[in-house]
């Protein structure tokens, strides 16, 4: 009688398998904790992408209120050169009435 070599594979395929197996779990913790490194630098750009937002919104808004009184006040000084007579205005210059006296 042969002796039976069949157990002996066996434990082989079972050693390769554990191997394989292995080599897999740790594959994918790396992959996994490459993820997980990838997530982070994101949330990290979200946030400051997030408050590069709100510092951009908060200048806007205060240009927005300069803008506005800038133009209430352009209006004020239009209403008052519409308002002023040529009396009141500068006088026009008139060569021979305003001689200086060295003439």
């Amino acid at each position: 009688m042969q002796p039976q070599q069949s157990p002996q594979p066996q434990n082989d395929s079972a050693k390769v398998s554990a191997s394989i197996h292995t080599n897999a779990n740790s594959e994918s913790k790396v992959v996994e904790h490459e993820l997980q490194q990838q997530m982070i630098e994101l949330q990290m750009s979200m946030a400051h992408l997030e408050l590069t937002v709100e510092r951009l919104d908060d200048v806007i808004t205060q240009q927005d209120k300069h803008i506005r009184t800038l133009q209430r006040q352009l209006q004020l000084i239009y209403k008052q050169v519409e308002s002023q007579s040529a009396d009141e205005g500068i006088a026009p210059f008139d060569v021979n009435a305003d001689r200086p006296p060295h003439y």
